[in-house]
C-alpha cells in the first residue's frame, strides 16, 4: 500500500463554501452521469449468502428490508480490453523490472469500498527478484548474494479478515512494460497454458484455477489461503470479477497526469518509488468472501503501486474516498516514510505528501512545493498537515479497530508481516485557501468519514513519530525543473523507453 504498495465520486460537501464554477460543474456532471460516468446510478449492494441464497439489499439511504426476498438478476460486470493512449493514464503505470539481477520488488494495491455496508476490499500483489523465477540455488546465492523470490497475492477484506497466497516461483507472473496490466497463475486448469498477457474473462477462467489478472478497466481472480497465516482471522478462498471506470488519475481532470514522486522516479534512486495510478474510480461487479457474495454497482475504487530495491524503513499511509453527507467527488491520499538515500552510508530522509482531488481539481502538497508535517502514534492516531503558497490542509484520523497485520517485501525476510492496516478509520479532512498574509482563508473542504484506510509500517514504532518532510535544496530544485519524460520518450520505440514509464 503506501503501504508504499497501497473513492468516491460519492462525495460537494456539507461544510464547503465558495465553490468555483469548475467544481460545481464537475460535481453536477458526476451526479448526472456525464463525462466518465455514463449512466451513473446510485450504488446498490447485494450481499447474498452462498448457503441460503437469500438476498437482502442495502440501498443508498441505508435502509434494509429483510422481510422480502429480492429476485434481482446477478450483477454482471462488462469487460473492456485496455485501449492504447487511454485517458487519465499516469506515468509509471507499467512494470518497472529492467531485467537486471539487482535486488528489486514491485507491488500493486487495488481497493474497492462499499459505503452501504461499510466494508472495503484491498487487493495487494507483489513480485520479488523476478530475474530469478524460482528459489536460488546455493551456487546462485554465492554468486549474487541472498535473494527472496516469488509472487504474493493478499486481500484485506470485509470485517478486516485476510487471505494470502504465495509462491516462491514467478515463472507464471507477467506485467506490461508500459501499462497497468499484470497477472499470475498459481494453479492452472488441468493442462492449460497459463496466460502471459491480458485475456478475455472467459479464457482466463478456462486456463486459470488459482490466480489473477488486473488492468485499469478489469480485475478478476481466485486464490486460496496457503496456511502461512496464524496471527489473524483468515478466509480460506476468495474470488472476484469487476470492471472499473477511472475518474481521477493523479492530476487535474483534462490535464496531463503527474508522477507522484516527480520525474526522478524514472531512475533507480530515492527508492522505493510510489505512484498513485487511479485516485478515484467506480467499480461494478462481485466478490465472494467468507461464504458471502458481495455485488456492487459504481462502488468507489482506488489503485497505487511502488517499486525499487526495498520498502522504506518506516512509513504511514491514509487513503479515503467515502465521505459522509456528501454528493460530489472527493479523494484523499496521504503518506510518508523514512527512506534510504543512495550511497554507502546508512543515511535516511523523511518524505511525505498529501494529494486531494475535488471537483476535477488536484490539490498537491509535496516536499518540493509545500511544507508537510505529521504526528503519528504507533497505532490509533494520524495527524498530518501541509501548506503551500496557495492552500493549507489538515487531516486527522483515529481508529479503535485493532487493525490487521499485512505482509510487505522486506530485505530481511522477503514477503513478511511488516505493516498494520484498517479500513474502519474515522477521518476529518479540511482544506483552505491561503491568504496573502499566510493565514487561513476561505474553506474549500470540511468533510468526515468512517471508512478511511489507515496504515503504519516498518519501524521501530516505540513512540509517537513527529516529523517534517525534509529534502536537500539541490534535490528540490532538480525536481522542480519541468522535465517531461513522457514527451522526451514519445517518439522512441517502446523497447527503448525506460521500463514502467
Amino acid at each position: 500500500m503506501e503501504s508504499f504498495y497501497s473513492v468516491s465520486a460519492i462525495s460537494p460537501i456539507s461544510k464547503n463554501v465558495g465553490f468555483s464554477r469548475i467544481r460545481t460543474d464537475f460535481a453536477t456532471s458526476i451526479a448526472n452521469g456525464e463525462h466518465f460516468l455514463n449512466n451513473y446510478s446510485s450504488t446498490i449492494l447485494k450481499v447474498q449468502s452462498q448457503k441460503s441464497r437469500h438476498a437482502f439489499v442495502v440501498k443508498s439511504d441505508s435502509s434494509v428490508d429483510t422481510t422480502k426476498k429480492e429476485n434481482r438478476e446477478p450483477v454482471k460486470p462488462l469487460y473492456s480490453s485496455t485501449p492504447s493512449n487511454r485517458p487519465l493514464r499516469t506515468p509509471h503505470s507499467g512494470y518497472h523490472f529492467d531485467g537486471s539481477t539487482r535486488k528489486f520488488f514491485e507491488g500493486w494495491f487495488f481497493k474497492v469500498s462499499i459505503p452501504e455496508c461499510r466494508q472495503s476490499f484491498c487487493f495487494m500483489y507483489s513480485v520479488e527478484s523476478p530475474s530469478f523465477t524460482k528459489k536460488l540455488s546455493s551456487f546462485e546465492e554465492l554468486q549474487y548474494g541472498p535473494r527472496f523470490t516469488g509472487v504474493g497475492a493478499q486481500i484485506l477484506g470485509a470485517d478486516d479478515k485476510y487471505i494470502c497466497q504465495y509462491s516462491e516461483e514467478s515463472s507464471n507472473f507477467w506485467g506490461s512494460r508500459h501499462e497497468l496490466m499484470l497477472g499470475n497463475t498459481f494453479v492452472a486448469q488441468n493442462s492449460a497454458k497459463p496466460p502471459n498477457k491480458e485475456v478475455r474473462p472467459q479464457e482466463f477462467n478456462r486456463r486459470v484455477t488459482e490466480g489473477f489478472q488486473v488492468t485499469p478497466l478489469w480485475h478478476q481472480g481466485s486464490i486460496r489461503d496457503d496456511g502461512r497465516t496464524d496471527y489473524t482471522e483468515i478466509v480460506k478462498t476468495a474470488s472476484w470479477e469487476y470492471s472499473t471506470r477511472p475518474i481521477y488519475g493523479w492530476g487535474d481532470v483534462n490535464s496531463k497526469q503527474k508522477s507522484t514522486a516527480g520525474w526522478p522516479a524514472a531512475f533507480p534512486v530515492f527508492e522505493p518509488h510510489w505512484q498513485v495510478c487511479m485516485a478515484a474510480g467506480l467499480s461494478t461487479g462481485w466478490i465472494e468472501w467468507d461464504g458471502q457474495r458481495f455485488e456492487f454497482q459504481n462502488a468507489p475504487s482506488y489503485s497505487e503501486k511502488n517499486w525499487g530495491g526495498s520498502f522504506p524503513r518506516k512509513w504511514f499511509w491514509v487513503q479515503c474516498s467515502v465521505f459522509e453527507g456528501t454528493i460530489g467527488d472527493v479523494a484523499l491520499t496521504a503518506g510518508g516514510g523514512l527512506r534510504r538515500l543512495p550511497g554507502l552510508n546508512e543515511t535516511f530522509e523523511s518524505v511525505a505528501l498529501i494529494g486531494i482531488h475535488y471537483g476535477g481539481i488536484f490539490y498537491e502538497f509535496v516536499p518540493w512545493n509545500a511544507s508537510v508535517s505529521w504526528e503519528i502514534t504507533p497505532w490509533g492516531k494520524w495527524h498530518i498537515s501541509a501548506e503551500n503558497e496557495t492552500h493549507m490542509v489538515l487531516l486527522e484520523a483515529t481508529t479503535e479497530d485493532p487493525g490487521t497485520t499485512l505482509r510487505a517485501p522486506t530485505q530481511e525476510m522477503g514477503l513478511a508481516p511488516a505493516c498494520r492496516d484498517t479500513c474502519f478509520g474515522e477521518l476529518r479532512l479540511q482544506l483552505w485557501e491561503r491568504k496573502s498574509n499566510g493565514s487561513k482563508g476561505e474553506v474549500i473542504l470540511d468533510v468526515t468519514s468512517n471508512m478511511a484506510g489507515l496504515e503504519v509500517g516498518g519501524g521501530p514504532w516505540f513512540n509517537t513519530w513527529k516529523g517534517k518532510a525534509e529534502m536537500p535544496e539541490i534535490v528540490t530544485r532538480a525536481i522542480n525543473v519541468p522535465v517531461d519524460l513522457d514527451g522526451i520518450f514519445s517518439c522512441v520505440p517502446s523497447l527503448l523507453k525506460p521500463p514502467g514509464l
